[in-house]
């Protein structure tokens, strides 16, 4: 692959990492690295820039070495397998690998740990996160949405949707847990509740402090 003398790269560093974008010095572990290419898909997509280190400097990198690590990450370790497309730039004599990571058409997208447990990521901030069983129901929700417009989820809007929504106008954010207290029902019954309401556009998810918060849209 013939690399790009461009610039362009340095504008995307100055960024920093964040919820789209993310460095990394070297790929040495396929299983890792999937769970980027997993976080991104199941958010809105991303990309990674390799050869750069955390503090934004460029260490160059050996691409053919690291497109192929990225490939087997993204055929093997990611399930559905997701497709990646890679520039190469030329900075200053140090090859910069661009690997963009679009938004996964079939959601949730798992990837192993390291003990080989296959789970769901999401992308947060700078980070990727472990996605809440809550969150795992909303992407597979959306994913059946999409695939069929008129399976849409349907809900009896009753004290208990009303009590949720009230509450996020005037506290902001609930656990699904504090959802359970507050309504006095079960995990199950809460879960399909949230996943509705968030299918109607009525909330949304937010990660705080390592909590899935229920939040209003």
């Amino acid at each position: 692959m013939r690399a790009k003398k461009s610039h362009y790269i340095q504008d995307l560093i100055l960024e920093g990492e964040h919820e789209h974008q993310d460095f990394k010095y070297q790929i040495t572990d396929a299983r890792k690295i999937a769970r980027s290419i997993a976080a991104f898909a199941n958010n809105s997509g991303g990309h990674l820039l390799i050869g750069v280190k955390d503090n934004g400097n460029i260490a160059g990198v050996r691409s053919e070495e690291e497109i192929y690590m990225i490939e087997t990450a993204a055929q093997m370790y990611c399930r559905p397998e997701q497709q990646v497309s890679f520039k190469v730039y030329n900075i200053n004599g140090k090859q910069v690998v661009k690997a963009d990571i679009a938004e996964a058409v079939e959601k949730p997208v798992e990837a192993p740990d390291d003990n080989g447990q296959w789970h769901v990521y999401y992308r947060v901030a700078d980070e990727n996160v472990l996605a809440s069983r809550l969150h795992e129901r909303i992407l597979s929700a959306e994913e059946s949405t999409a695939s069929d417009p008129e399976d849409t989820a349907t809900i009896s809007y009753s004290g208990r949707e009303q009590k949720l929504l009230e509450y996020l106008r005037t506290h902001g954010g609930i656990t699904l847990d504090g959802f359970m207290k507050l309504a006095h029902i079960s995990e199950e019954s809460a879960t399909k509740i949230v996943v509705a309401l968030h299918g109607m556009g009525l909330l949304s998810l937010q990660y705080h402090d390592g909590q899935c918060l229920i939040v209003g849209a």
